[in-house]
């Protein structure tokens, strides 16, 4: 059978079993969805497919791609092999990319690498780049000018430059917005479809994974508990982990709506304006209104969302609300106290901000301690700070003690808590979530919103919940903000806004955010 066949992959580091008699069959044009939480085995199968183990691994079992058993291949003739037989897409396109070389560069660099000549190279990257739907871009752009979607697709036109027969792609979606990941899907379904290749497609996203792929394997401690036909799976979901993973998904947690009537936050006119380079020395200076005129307002006790597509003013707002940024229109005002970046630090002390990536925002050499700390560098230290310490671990259910671990000692769900926690500690009144939740699990973000949600009943929070993950919104946020090209377009209480969009913006990004099979409700 031609294709992708793994049979009987065991996978040991030491002593510890990572993956455990794992099996998959992925036919020429045919998309495997693999799913399961972090730790549960999909990224090492991908590596055992490419041969890419960590040192000390011991593996058994065969990986066949067209017949070819790549488990008996050397070093060298497997470097042979990726690339030009299997390529793989990972999550973030800008640490895949070299930032100091050309996106032209580094196509090309991928044909010249198994024998192309340089003309051939620069000529394969052009044809590729119209085919990944940037044929406007210039060979010599460098990833940093590109947005997040192109780059991405840079990364996937890196992947097919020489026709490979099978493609991995490992969450290559999801830090994108709703409107780019339905571009980046579509285009790999129409890849596989006219190159005719094999396709394993990982991710911790049900609803991505139920419209993308012609079967689904589940994952679980290593190993594949279910697998089977997308549709027939998600009808009847046999194995218990399955229908927990489901439910996580379309998880609601059970909130108190308690707004006071008085706003918390009050935002009139807001406007940002940047000057962008002159296209050459004699030319006017032209400049880009990332934020217009945006007037809102949030009250103590609320939720509410903010969404829009990528560069449409939604960091920069954030920004200008957190006092990073000053405004050249318009007024912020907390509390009717005002929002600048001079503003004192007991006005800073009461916002706080939790950001996607938690490992990205902690110093790896710190103890937790120090880092839950930090918002204090400001304000100095407070009477009772080992007090306050064990106060605002406890309040996200982890342990007092755990303030002498550091970082890498926790799951990626407790790092979010003590990001959580470092918000906690200064008592804030307003927290800002920038896609606080994005990158965990379907049933670590269920925990993460049930935390959330409860701290919100119990210490009177406001949040400003920042996401393009519109399933996630309805469930935390009372109200919701659509923004586009810098203007608040649409608002509402959540439930109106997604049940009946007024606006044409809000009713695309509902038609390409992905969903779950009716089916399996």
């Amino acid at each position: 059978m031609s294709g992708l066949q793994a049979q009987g992959l065991n996978l040991r580091i030491g002593e510890t079993p990572i993956l455990k008699d794992v099996s998959l069959d992925i036919a020429p044009g045919q998309i495997l969805g693999l799913v399961g939480e972090s730790g549960s085995g999909k990224s090492m199968t991908a590596l055992a497919v490419m041969q890419l183990l960590p040192g000390g691994s011991i593996c058994d079992g065969t990986v066949s791609l067209d017949g070819d058993d790549l488990t008996t291949l050397t070093e060298a003739q497997m470097c042979d092999r990726r690339g030009c037989d299997v390529s793989m897409i990972f999550q973030e396109p800008m640490t895949a990319l070299n930032p100091v070389q050309t996106i032209g560069f580094q196509i090309a660099e991928t044909v010249t690498i198994h024998g192309g000549s340089r003309a051939e190279g620069a000529a394969r990257a052009r044809d590729l780049l119209a085919r990944v739907g940037l044929a406007q871009i210039p060979l010599d752009r460098y990833p940093h000018e590109l947005s997040g979607g192109q780059r991405q697709r840079v990364c996937i036109a890196l992947a097919i430059a020489l026709h490979p027969k099978l493609l991995i792609a490992d969450e290559p979606t999801t830090a994108l917005d709703v409107t780019t990941q339905a571009q980046i899907l579509d285009l790999l379904k129409q890849i596989v479809t006219e190159e005719g290749m094999a396709m394993l497609f990982i991710t911790h996203d049900l609803a991505v994974v139920a419209g993308l792929a012609d079967e689904v394997a589940v994952m679980k401690d290593g190993a594949v508990v279910e697998h089977g036909p997308t549709a027939q799976l998600f009808a009847r979901m046999q194995h218990p982990y399955t229908r927990a993973l489901f439910a996580a998904s379309r998880h609601q947690p059970q909130r108190q709506i308690q707004a006071a009537p008085q706003p918390l936050l009050t935002i009139q006119n807001a406007t940002r304006t940047y000057r962008l380079p002159r296209p050459h020395l004699f030319a006017k200076p032209d400049a880009l209104e990332a934020v217009s005129d945006v007037s809102f307002s949030l009250h103590r006790g609320e939720s509410l969302g903010l969404v829009g597509g990528s560069g449409c003013g939604k960091s920069t707002l954030t920004r200008a609300i957190l006092g990073l940024e000053p405004l050249q229109g318009g007024k912020i005002q907390l509390d009717g106290q005002s929002i600048s970046p001079d503003m004192p630090p007991d006005v800073r002390g009461r916002m706080q901000v939790v950001f996607q990536d938690p490992y990205g925002s902690f110093n790896p050499r710190h103890r937790v301690r120090r880092i839950l700390t930090e918002p204090f560098h400001l304000q100095g230290s407070p009477t009772g700070l080992e007090a306050r310490i064990a106060e605002a671990l406890t309040s996200v259910g982890l342990s007092p003690q755990d303030a002498d671990k550091f970082p890498h000692a926790f799951s990626g769900g407790q790092r979010q808590r003590i990001a959580i926690a470092r918000a906690l500690i200064t008592r804030p009144d307003l927290i800002v979530l920038d896609e606080a939740v994005s990158a965990l699990d379907v049933s670590v973000r269920a925990q993460v919103l049930d935390l959330l949600a409860d701290l919100q009943g119990q210490l009177k929070l406001s949040y400003l919940f920042i996401s393009h993950d519109l399933t996630v919104v309805r469930a935390i946020t009372d109200r919701v903000l659509v923004m586009a090209a810098g203007k608040i377009v649409e608002e509402g209480p959540t439930e109106r806004v997604f049940a009946d969009p007024q606006h044409s913006y809000t009713r695309a990004l509902l038609a390409a955010a992905p969903k779950l099979p009716e089916a399996a409700a």
